[in-house]
């Protein structure tokens, strides 16, 4: 279970950096602010990637639940930037608000909950632990 969850979390972290880039682009021009969130997304996305990775590295469940916690804070940066934070072009027909917005939105949203359910399995892993002991 925990190569795959890293995998899964990796793939969606990589997901967000790269999909505003290729698969749902934003807008094309540089002067447009969703350019900018899309750039942002970037450097979300590839620390989230790096997390993930590190998770399939390390085996301590406690430095595996710090990595989870990483991953959770940056999953909530991600849903923030396109929608608080930078933001994107104000009007709605728009790429960024029609496809970019709403797949990083979907895309940060599996991961805040997946990786939610990870960190209560550890934290109950953690508290069952330490009543054997």
């Amino acid at each position: 279970m925990r190569r795959v969850t890293a995998i899964i979390f990796s793939a969606l972290g990589l997901l967000l950096a790269l999909g505003p880039q290729f698969l749902f682009k934003v807008c094309d021009s540089h002067t447009m602010i969703c350019h900018w969130t899309a750039q942002a997304e970037i450097g979300i996305g590839g620390i989230i990637a790096l997390l993930g990775v590190a998770m399939l590295i390390f085996t301590d469940i406690k430095i595996r639940l710090g990595l989870s916690i990483g991953i959770l804070l940056s999953g909530i940066h991600a849903l923030l930037v396109p929608h608080v934070l930078i933001g994107g072009c104000s009007t709605p027909s728009m790429a960024c608000n029609t496809t970019a917005f709403p797949a990083i939105t979907v895309i940060s949203i599996l991961l805040l909950v997946g990786v939610s359910f990870y960190i209560i399995h550890f934290l109950r892993k953690i508290s069952s632990i330490k009543n054997i002991v």
